[in-house]
């Protein structure tokens, strides 16, 4: 579904990503593992056009869009939740949901959304400021799936949240998995991320160092918990 080749990404005069591969296939979650400022973040918005320097190529179901405007590439259905959540924080729940139009016939009706995400449909009349941590990365995560995302990438999903909700949020992941949903993903939390992944890329000063399967990262996770220094 995605394939990157030989991506170099700027920030100004800044060379953040450098000769990045990386491909993604229909289906799949792979996680992308890396200490903080290793270039996790740029890349997710290289996908997506927000970094305006690039070379190399971005192919998504075959389509080169590394010239395209972010616009364009949200209409082919390609989706970010970024680690901040980005949720309006004065809108209501429902006004959140329904802010992005339904696109194509992988758009989640609101009854879908609300039978996943329960407590949205409670929540829905209030104000999203007023929402715990993890009621707003769900609605951050259901918008996506009302406007037709089919790859979704999420960045840092589990950050700052409760054990509890954590593992909510994992279960979520492997539900919307089940469905088809091919899915990019920043995270930290190795036990987390071997709840869900598929495959791994670490990435190191703006270079993928290594890509694992999920049998060589339960076997080498001390190594890379070493690695990302916690």
């Amino acid at each position: 579904m995605l394939e990157i080749t030989d991506l170099d990404a700027y920030y100004g005069e800044s060379h953040i990503l450098q000769g990045v591969n990386l491909s993604v296939q229909t289906g799949e979650v792979v996680t992308l593992v890396g200490r903080n400022g290793a270039g996790k973040t740029t890349l997710l918005k290289s996908i997506i056009g927000d970094i305006p320097r690039r070379t190399g190529s971005i192919r998504f179901i075959g389509t080169e869009i590394i010239d395209l405007s972010p616009e364009r590439i949200c209409k082919m259905r390609v989706c970010f939740v970024p680690e901040d959540r980005g949720i309006f924080s004065t809108l209501n729940v429902y006004e959140n949901l329904t802010i992005g139009r339904a696109n194509g016939d992988t758009a989640w009706p609101l009854d879908r959304i609300y039978e996943y995400f329960p407590i949205l449909k409670t929540r829905r009349s209030q104000k999203a400021a007023s929402l715990s941590g993890g009621e707003k990365q769900m609605l951050a995560i259901a918008r996506p799936l009302y406007m037709g995302a089919s790859f979704l990438m999420l960045d840092e999903p589990t950050e700052g949240l409760a054990p509890v909700v954590v593992d909510a949020i994992g279960a979520l992941i492997k539900d919307i998995k089940s469905t088809g949903l091919t899915i990019l993903l920043v995270e930290q939390n190795l036990q987390f991320a071997a709840e869900v992944a598929d495959r791994y890329y670490v990435i190191e000063n703006g270079k993928i160092v290594r890509e694992m399967t999920n049998h060589q990262m339960a076997e080498d996770q001390q190594s890379l918990l070493d690695h990302l220094g916690v």
